[in-house]
This record gives structure tokens, C-alpha cells and sequence, in this order.
């Protein structure tokens, strides 16, 4: 059958080709909404798994993907119970919940009666098996001839293959869910394999249409079917969607079911379709490649699939019981009454489902939360302002929260939190690097490339020392990937990896510390400037170094952000935060959730050495804004793994700077004991005191055997914009983002506006990312670690076809396979300022303004007398 024959009579029927191509990819691009892009693991970043679906109701989407792929993004009863157990969820929050559900709902039946039920069905204790299935209850039920039960609808156009089944039971989605696995891992390889993907640079489409054709895993008949496809990808997709008799009308949402069926392929062929015009059809293809084996596979059952695509039917049995079980009603009073009280009860029974059920749930625990951190801030006595010696400007990440409460209880320290890459769009090129690598949140692309510099014959010393490491490692993976050599490197390279093993194995922290060592003075970096100073590069996409104008703009910029305009300390610290595991790949998902696993050191130590500049601090002076003679500012990383503060950039240091720092110095192995010990007792098996914290922090971060070497961000909660003085002294339980504001300085608005852009969307996709690896860890999270395949050096799945999981580990989320760690809760958003304010932006951001009524993300504010008020 012809392109030309096909589309005439399916529903596309503009025989212009481009037409043709430019709609079916608005419709692609439409459909791309329901999936995120997935960067490759070692650049992790933190996914919003429903960035694009704001527009809609959280309860929406719930729905919609229960629908489509049996999907729950509620958290599960047990869950729920064990928060309950915990002292999480205050019921009298969910009492008032379920009024207010009673109230805006129209019911015909008595109201004690709905009462009684909701109250009983609200213990999430599931139906007794022996009672639905029970002959006197299937005797009643037969005798229901047909009801008509309002609001029940199937918005979904779920693929074909998700309802035909072959010969021997399997359904065929799964069968081609296997196919597609199979080529997207060759596709994708990133250097993995030894042999790559035949004519891979003609695109995905093109060379697996030349391969197919070969496939042993098809029959003849599908080999033949797919041969004969067109050479163009969407034509082929038009094609097949034509075969299938999809109604145009219906083509976006058969889309989004199949990018559904697996969420992480089609994300990562969504990502590499955004980093490069070679690829920019990608997901094109990939529905191409998709639809077309669909097509070849249901093509011998069509005759079944109108039998087979009929919907579920709504189970009556499980209402008529849940009705006996919770709402104390008996069969005779069932059968005495008329068929529209039946249908009454019945239709109230299927609103009040499991999942609204959990929903009310989810909200009680939610404002649980929300009122016991009203509780902790306004009830603090404000204190006055001390004089401090230093002020330490941390990321907002929740792990610093504790760390920065530690080192202010230790001496007259101000800490300070902004987002981590200090607003620097910055691409950094290490010494010995030959590339660059974004230093910035994922959602924003490099301004400026900063380079390190190295003085001439001490940098061919190092770049020598480096080339050796570097063929050593490509020698060892070419020998390892060659047919020949393979056979033989284990006779070579065995006794050495055999010591290496037991070391590590038996003593994994004195083994790892030597294996550091020998590597650090083996390629001992020499001293580095940073290329600040704007230079003309022909090789570079983008500016090397700032101009003049752009240091000032840059260093004001981050001040007002910190709000450090005045009363500067004599020493200033500008922190970044990284991260240290073994044997990990999920070690950069431990490094900045926003910056694609970069580690902020390096944006710490441009900031600092701007700030200090003599002619940037002459301009802010014009400005209002006095640095200081005396003050310097110096950068540090915060290694959170074992709660350490590890020096970058030290200048010269004015007589107070170093006085200063010599404090911070003295107290540090104190403030790192405590942080450790707090953040260690909440991992398994810690429950007692310790007593070396440093010491256990460390072996957890030398273990190669250590599935969790910390827990990351889990737990967030809430996401604090204001002072330090709303915060200072309360035991946030490193649950909460906080980014310091002063509304005073903001007259307009623009910081508040910039604070929620900026990193208060990348709080919510890290509160979204634990949220969805918690209540849907079998498809938003990775499974367990010690069974994970790291893949097609991408990113990893469970066995060897799989999807390719997007999100965060079993061990990230939870205590034990029964128990959750994390708090599934969306996120609670705090911003200390005027009401008006706050209206303001809400009138401004509409983006925002969607995502709190359309239940994403939660909003507060206190204003400058201390009233909370929830929005």
C-alpha cells in the first residue's frame, strides 16, 4: 500500500509532504508533555516527572495515568499507615478534609449513612477476598440488570497492544516493549559496546530500518512488513497510524500511551533531540520505530482487537460489597431498595474510591506538616542581631541546613543560603580537561566558559603525568571490548584487580585512602589562576572570561541574592557542596540536584575571587555597596557525605579575615561531629550513639560495598525564602531549602520573582523526583541498587531489558523494603514578606500562579509581623 493511498484514507489527508511532516510533529511534540527529558547518569540532575502536565489538576494527572499505565502517584496505604504510626499525620486534618469533600459533593442518601461509610473506608483496610467473591453477593449482583452511574468516563486512548494477548498469554505490548529496549540500548550506546550500531550517523529510524529487516526475533511475515516501510520516519508513522485506524482526533493521546510504556527510553531519545539540530526528530523516530513493530505485531490478532479493546468494566461486586463491609448494610436492606437508591449507593461508593481515599490522606499529612513548621517559626522569640565574625553563604540544599545550624552554634558565624552555582551561568574546563562541562542548574544554558590555568612547564609535567592515566584506562577498555585480547586480560590485569578487590573488601577505607593518594600525588595539579579576564576565542561557542561590566553585574547580582549588601564580616565564605561514594552510579544523583552532577567548588571559587577584585569593589561602591578594606572572601566546598568543609581558594587574609578563619579551622571538627552524628542516626542500624561519627561517615564514603553512602536530599519538605533570624535556632531535621531574602530590598519585586524562577523550581523538581521514586518506585524510580545494570553507558535498568530508569533508587527513598524514609509530600513553599508581595507575584508569574491551584507545589508566607497565612 502507497504513502499517497494510506493517508487519503486514514484521517491525515493533506497530501503535501511537508504539511504532512510539520503536523505530525506538532502532535509528537504536543504529546512529548507526559514524559521529561532524562540526561545520561553521570550527569544526573533531578527530574520533574510531570513538568508538563501543570496545566492540569494534580488529581487530574493521577488519573490519567492510573488509566493509562495502571500508574498510582498517591502514596500507597502502607505508606500512609506507617506515617500515621510515626506521628506524621495529625487525623483531625483529614477529619476536616473529608467534611469538606461531604460538602461539595451532591449525594441522595442520608447523610450519617455517607458518614459512617467514609469514616470506616478511611482506615484504608482493604475488603475482605471471601466477601466479594461470596455466592450470596454474586446472586445479588446478577439480579442488577444495568445502572447508570454518572461521571464515569475513559479519557485515554491506551495502544492496541496493551489490550490483545498472543497465543501463549503474553500481551503484546510487553513483547514489543522487549523489541524496542533492544534497539534503543544500540542506539544509545555511549562507547559501551565494542561493535556500535551499523550507519547510527543516518539516525535512529534509518539504521534500524536497515537492520530489521534481519532481526531473528520476528518472523518472516513482520521482517517483511517492516522492510517494506518508508524511508522516512514520518511517513512510516503516518503510515502505521493509518494501518491502526487511529482517528486524528485521538493520534495525540495513542502517542502519549506509547511514550508512556516507557518513560525513560523515550526521555533519554527526548533529551539527545534537545542537544543537537543532527537529532532534533529523535522522538519522531523513536514513535516511528515504535508504532511500525506495533503494527507488524498485532496485525495477525486484529480481528480480535474489537473484542479485546473494550474497557474494564466498573466491578460491582466491590462496591455492593465495600458497602456491607464499611457501611453496615445488609443484602435484604440492599434488595429492599428501589434501583435508583441502588445506583445512588453505588455511585457514591465509586467517587469515594481508593485513590481519593489516599488523596485526603496526602493533604492531612501535607498541612500536618505545614502547621508543625508554623509552630516552630512563629513561636521563636526574635533575637537580637550579634556581631559575627564570619558569614558562610551555603547552597539551599536541605543537607546544609543542619551543618550551617551546627557551625552557628559554635561561635559568632552568619550563614547564608543561595543556590549553589552563586548565579553564575558558567561552562568549566578543569586543568588537563580537554572539555567543558555546564556548572549551572540543567534548565539554563552557559553564558561564559572559565578555564584553569596553570603556569606553563608545570602544566606539561601534569598533562604528561595525565595522558599516561588516560591510555592506561583506554588501553584497558579497548583490550576489554576486543574479541582477541579479551581472553588473555584477565591473565594480565588478574593478579592486580585481584589484590585491589580484597583491599577494598576487607579494609575499604585504609585501601581507598591509598588508592586517593597514589592518584594525588601521582598527578599532583599544580597552583591555577582562573581565565576571569575576557579573552577572544575563535575555537569557543561561547565568551572566555566576563568583560568588565559582567564581573560588577555578576557579583551584584549574587550580593543582593545572599542580601549581603552591608555589614560585611571580615571574612566571607562563598561554599559549594559535593559529595564522595564508591563504586556509585549514582554518585553525581549525590552532587548538586540541579547542576547535572556538578559539584559547586568551582562556581564558589570564580564568585570569591570576583569579589575580591579592587575594581569590581570600586564600582559596587559607587553603587552603595561598601565592601569592606579588611573583608575577604575566600571559597570552600561542603563535602556532605561526612560533613566536612574543605578550603579552595584562601587569599591573603586581613589581620580579622585570618582571626576568622583560624576560629572556623578550630571549631570544624566539632561541628562535623555533631552534623555526622545527627545525620547518621537516621540511617538503618544507627539508632544508637556513636562513638567516632567522623570516622563511620568516612566508611561509608570509602565502602565500595555501601548502598547508601548518605541520604541525599530525601525528606525535603519545604522551601523557606526570607531572613536567617525566621529560621535561625529552629531544627528544620535538614528537611527544609532555605535561600535568604530580605523583602526590604526588593521593592519591586524582581528578587522574590527570581528566587521562585530560579531555585524555586529546582526545589520542586527535587521534592517531585523523591515524591515519584516513593509512591511509584517500579516505574518513577530505579529499583534496587544491588541488582542494577549500569547500561549502554547511559544510565541503568533492572536485568537486561528494562526500561531505562529515571529516577532515584530503593535506597535513596526507603528504610526497608516495607518502610519509606522519604515523606511523599509535595512541596511547601515559605516566603517571608508583605501580602502584597506575594499577591504580586502571583499576579505576575502565571506559571506559578498554575502551579499552586493546580496542587503542585504548596504556598505560605509570614508577613513582617510573624502572621503565617496559607494560600
Amino acid at each position: 500500500m502507497s504513502v499517497t493511498s494510506v493517508l487519503t484514507k486514514g484521517h491525515l489527508k493533506n497530501t503535501n509532504t511537508d504539511f504532512q511532516e510539520n503536523k505530525l510533529n506538532d502532535l509528537v511534540e504536543t504529546a512529548s508533555r507526559v514524559i521529561t527529558p532524562l540526561s545520561p547518569i553521570s550527569m544526573f540532575a533531578a527530574r520533574n516527572p510531570w513538568v508538563g502536565l501543570e496545566k492540569q489538576t494534580f488529581e487530574h494527572v493521577a488519573e490519567l495515568l492510573k488509566n493509562i499505565r495502571d500508574v498510582d502517584i498517591y502514596p500507597s496505604s502502607s505508606v500512609i499507615l506507617s506515617a500515621k504510626e510515626r506521628g506524621e499525620i495529625d487525623e483531625s486534618f483529614l477529619q476536616m478534609g473529608l467534611q469538606q469533600w461531604l460538602n461539595s459533593q451532591s449525594f441522595r442518601i442520608p447523610r450519617e449513612a455517607a458518614e459512617l461509610f467514609c469514616q470506616a473506608a478511611l482506615k484504608l483496610e482493604p475488603l475482605p477476598s471471601n466477601l466479594v467473591s461470596s455466592p450470596e453477593l454474586k446472586r445479588v449482583v446478577e439480579e442488577i440488570i444495568s445502572l447508570d452511574m454518572e461521571g464515569i468516563e475513559d479519557v485515554t486512548s491506551k495502544p492496541i497492544s496493551s489490550k490483545l494477548e498472543n497465543e501463549n498469554g503474553e500481551t503484546l505490548i510487553n513483547i514489543l516493549d522487549h523489541h524496542v529496549i533492544k534497539w534503543c540500548k544500540l542506539y544509545l550506546d555511549d562507547q559501551q559496546a565494542g561493535w556500535t550500531m551499523p550507519n547510527r550517523e543516518e539516525g535512529f529510524y534509518r539504521a534500524w530500518h536497515r537492520l530489521i529487516q534481519y532481526d531473528p526475533s520476528l518472523n518472516k511475515l513482520e521482517r517483511k512488513s517492516l522492510k517494506d516501510l518508508p524511508q522516512e520516519a514520518h511517513e512510516a508513522l503516518t503510515v502505521s497510524l493509518s494501518a491502526l485506524e487511529i482517528p486524528y482526533s485521538e493520534i495525540q493521546t495513542y502517542l502519549e500511551g506509547h511514550l508512556l510504556s516507557l518513560p525513560g527510553w523515550a526521555g533519554m531519545m527526548l533529551w539527545r533531540s534537545q542537544q543537537s539540530s543532527h537529532e532534533r526528530q529523535l522522538l519522531t523516530e523513536y514513535l516511528a520505530v515504535r508504532i511500525s513493530m506495533e503494527l507488524a505485531l498485532v496485525k495477525p490478532y486484529v480481528s480480535l482487537s474489537k473484542q479485546q479493546q473494550s474497557e474494564e468494566k466498573i466491578s460491582i461486586p466491590s462496591l455492593l460489597a465495600a458497602w456491607i463491609h464499611w457501611g453496615g448494610l445488609s443484602v435484604e436492606d440492599w434488595s429492599r431498595m428501589s434501583l435508583s437508591e441502588q445506583t445512588e449507593y453505588l455511585s457514591f461508593a465509586y467517587r469515594f474510591d481508593e485513590k481519593l481515599r489516599r488523596k485526603l490522606w496526602l493533604e492531612a499529612w501535607e498541612q500536618t506538616h505545614t502547621d508543625r513548621l508554623r509552630e516552630k517559626i512563629t513561636s521563636k522569640q526574635p533575637k537580637s542581631k550579634k556581631t559575627v565574625m564570619a558569614q558562610l553563604a551555603f547552597c539551599i540544599d536541605v543537607r546544609s541546613e543542619p551543618f550551617r545550624r551546627h557551625l552557628e552554634n559554635e561561635g559568632p558565624f552568619e550563614t547564608i543560603g543561595i543556590a549553589g552555582f552563586f548565579g553564575l551561568p558558567i561552562a568549566t574546563r578543569e586543568l588537563g580537561n580537554e572539555h567543558c562541562h555546564p556548572s549551572l542548574p540543567v534548565i539554563q544554558n552557559p553564558k561564559h566558559k572559565i578555564k584553569e590555568i596553570a603556569n606553563e612547564n608545570e602544566f606539561k609535567s601534569f598533562q604528561q603525568r595525565k595522558q599516561v592515566e588516560n591510555s592506561i584506562s583506554y588501553t584497558f577498555k579497548t583490550m576489554k571490548q576486543n574479541v582477541l585480547t579479551s581472553l588473555f586480560l584477565p591473565e594480565i590485569s588478574g593478579p592486580l584487580l585481584s589484590l585491589q578487590m580484597v583491599a577494598r573488601s576487607f579494609v575499604p577505607k585504609k585501601a581507598d585512602r591509598f588508592i586517593r593518594n597514589f592518584r594525588k600525588s601521582w598527578l599532583h595539579k599544580p597552583d591555577t589562576t582562573l581565565s576571569l579576564h575576557h579573552v577572544h576565542d575563535e575555537e569557543s561557542d561561547i565568551p572566555v572570561g566576563f568583560s568588565e561590566e559582567e564581573k560588577v553585574n555578576y557579583v551584584r547580582q549574587a550580593l543582593k541574592m545572599m542580601g549581603l549588601t552591608k555589614d560585611f564580616a571580615p571574612l566571607v565564605v562563598i561554599c559549594g557542596h559535593s559529595s564522595q561514594s564508591t563504586n556509585n552510579p549514582y554518585a553525581s544523583a549525590l552532587e548538586c540536584g540541579a547542576c547535572g552532577g556538578a559539584a559547586g567548588g568551582f562556581n564558589a571559587r570564580v564568585l570569591a575571587t570576583l569579589c575580591n577584585l579592587p575594581e569590581v569593589r570600586e564600582v559596587l561602591s559607587t553603587e552603595g555597596i561598601n565592601i569592606p578594606n579588611d573583608t575577604v572572601f575566600v571559597a570552600a566546598e561542603h563535602h556532605t557525605t561526612v560533613d566536612e568543609l574543605g578550603w579552595i581558594y584562601v587569599p591573603e587574609l586581613s589581620e580579622p579575615a585570618q582571626e576568622a578563619f583560624n576560629r572556623i579551622e578550630a571549631i570544624m571538627p566539632k561541628v562535623s561531629q555533631n552534623a555526622n552524628a545527627e545525620r547518621l542516626a537516621q540511617l538503618p542500624n544507627f539508632k544508637s550513639k556513636l562513638k567516632n561519627p567522623n570516622a563511620e561517615a568516612h566508611r561509608f564514603a570509602e565502602d565500595w560495598s555501601e548502598i547508601r553512602p548518605e541520604w541525599g536530599l530525601a525528606r525535603n519538605a519545604s522551601f523557606i525564602i526570607g531572613q536567617r533570624e525566621l529560621t535561625q535556632e529552629c531544627d528544620l531535621e535538614g528537611r527544609a531549602f532555605l535561600h535568604n531574602y530580605d523583602w526590604r530590598q526588593d521593592e519591586g519585586g524582581e528578587l522574590l520573582s527570581n528566587i521562585i524562577a530560579g531555585p524555586g523550581t529546582v526545589a520542586q523538581m527535587i521534592n517531585l523526583q523523591y515524591y515519584a521514586s516513593t509512591v511509584a518506585p517500579h516505574y518513577y524510580g530505579s529499583g534496587n541498587k544491588a541488582t542494577q545494570t549500569v547500561t549502554a553507558g547511559v544510565g541503568v535498568m533492572q536485568g537486561n531489558a528494562s526500561d531505562l530508569l529515571s529516577g532515584l533508587p530503593w535506597q535513596s527513598v526507603m528504610l526497608s523494603d516495607h518502610e519509606a524514609f522519604h515523606a511523599p509530600i509535595r512541596l511547601l513553599i515559605v516566603i517571608q514578606a508583605p501580602r502584597n508581595y506575594v499577591e504580586r507575584l502571583l499576579n505576575h508569574d502565571l506559571a506559578f500562579r498554575e502551579k499552586v491551584q493546580n496542587g503542585w507545589v504548596r504556598l505560605a508566607s509570614v508577613d513582617p509581623n510573624g502572621r503565617w497565612e496559607n494560600w
